[in-house]
């Protein structure tokens, strides 16, 4: 009875000692998926408006802007029968204080004939 004793609230020290882990793993799991999800949207946005700007749609950053995360920026580089574009944006999923870390993507598409800056 006495061993008893002396074991009693082992439990709740044990648990004091191991919430900040699980705490910490849990948030590190939060932030994986958000990355990834913004990884996703990136490359959907990169696409959206590689392809608007290939085919000499006026509205190619609205195309990305609206795939992007929020607060993404879009880059977009238009060479004579390429077009390039870059999507950064910043991963914060608890606090805007805290360091968050950036995914990019890109995506290079074809300059369709006929669109201006194409050499023939």
């Amino acid at each position: 009875m006495r061993a008893h004793r002396r074991e009693r609230g082992s439990a709740t020290a044990e648990l004091a000692a191991a919430l900040p882990v699980l705490v910490l793993l849990l948030a590190v799991a939060v932030t994986a998926v958000a990355a990834v999800t913004a990884q996703l949207r990136c490359v959907d946005a990169a696409r959206e408006a590689a392809r608007a700007a290939a085919r000499g749609t006026p509205d190619a950053m609205e195309a990305g802007e609206r795939a992007a995360p929020a607060g993404a920026r879009i880059t977009v580089d238009t060479g004579s029968e390429t077009v390039r574009v870059t999507v950064r944006a910043r991963i914060s999923p608890f606090a805007d204080w805290l360091p968050a870390p950036e995914v990019t993507a890109t995506a290079v598409a074809e300059t369709e004939p006929g669109v201006p800056g194409v050499t023939p």
